[in-house]
């Protein structure tokens, strides 16, 4: 709900709940209580009028001014002095300008009984101002609330931006170093591996700006990257690759596989020695899991660390981000192989 929004709601309850106080004598009726007379309903108008006037006058002046403001001392004396002049204007009202009360008797009331009707009405409209305060601080910590979690949104936002622009150049630096290394050995492949990171990158720029892209997407993305790094991969390099045909309607925040996809080639094949990249995606309900692992062959000190831990802290960040409390990240190298799991709930 907007804040626009949540202004009107107010108005609209506060309108519903003086509309009840103030018409509901006229539905209560029985025999021994008939409906008020014009004159009877004036008089009776003047009493929630004056609470209106008690309540409205905290609301909008004096809790502003001066509870908000911690001066407590001054808005208790303001208000005994406003209650004491609501009810005096009430009284003078009765006796000197409305129809008296022709259901009491003529005569003077008892000294006790003044001072209990006195003390009865006084207490009403404490009661009233008491009220004020706590509707008007329950909608000011409700308003602060929704502008602390709107600010929150838009911080988050601007983080998940970062993140995505902080991955597009991650990604570009490591295929263009496949593409690099691939130019000396064959320029002919080289060119077709141009070609198919133009197409990556058109999902990269633009994919990579949405929220969530169809699940399909997403695989076919990775799948079109692994293409593309088998290009130049030696013979003794073993890679096993299992994705799914995702569900139809199945969404997904995009980008989320790929620093998964790019260690485990980068880090996983050597040029003179066995090495393996085995990769899974699997969609079970509303689960979905990815799974690599890869020979471990960590970069030598001075050798080429382009983007070293950014993928995955990258990646962390987003998860956290975008599914709070709904996916699991695991990674880490065990014996001679280095292996990351990532599952994620998509239930919404």
């Amino acid at each position: 709900m907007t804040p626009r929004q949540t202004k009107y709601t107010g108005w609209l309850i506060h309108s519903l709940i003086w509309a009840v106080v103030i018409f509901m004598p006229l539905f209560r009726t029985s025999p021994d209580r008939p409906m008020m007379t014009g004159p009877e309903y004036v008089r009776f108008l003047m009493v929630p009028l004056s609470f209106m006037a008690v309540f409205y006058l905290n609301y909008f002046l004096l809790i502003d001014k001066f509870l908000a403001r911690r001066r407590m001392g001054a808005f208790i004396i303001l208000n005994i002095l406003l209650i004491a002049v609501a009810m005096t204007a009430v009284h003078l009202l009765f006796r000197y300008v409305l129809p008296p009360d022709f259901h009491r008797p003529h005569g003077m009331r008892p000294i006790m009984d003044s001072l209990v009707f006195f003390g009865r009405n006084a207490l009403m409209y404490v009661l009233v101002a008491g009220a004020s305060v706590a509707v008007r601080m329950t909608a000011g910590w409700y308003r602060a609330e929704s502008e602390r979690k709107e600010l929150e949104h838009r911080r988050s936002e601007a983080e998940l931006q970062n993140l995505r622009q902080q991955l597009n150049p991650h990604f570009l630096f490591n295929t263009l170093n496949n593409i690099y290394s691939l130019i000396q050995i064959d320029p002919a492949r080289a060119q077709i591996a141009v070609h198919d990171l133009s197409h990556l990158l058109r999902y990269v720029l633009y994919g990579g700006d949405r929220e969530e892209v169809p699940l399909q997407d997403e695989i076919n993305f990775i799948r079109e990257y692994i293409a593309l790094m088998r290009i130049r991969l030696p013979r003794h390099v073993e890679v096993s690759v299992e994705l799914p045909e995702a569900p139809a309607g199945q969404m997904i925040a995009p980008l989320l596989f790929i620093s998964l996809v790019e260690n485990a080639f980068k880090h996983g094949v050597s040029n003179d020695r066995p090495s393996s990249v085995h990769i899974r995606i699997a969609v079970e309900g509303s689960r979905l899991e990815c799974v690599t692992v890869n020979s471990c062959f960590p970069k030598a000190q001075g050798a080429d660390r382009s983007g070293s831990g950014v993928g995955l802290a990258n990646l962390s960040r987003r998860l956290e981000l975008l599914y709070p409390g709904k996916y699991e990240l695991r990674y880490g190298q065990e014996g001679e192989e280095y292996r990351a799991f990532l599952s994620i709930d998509l239930r919404k």
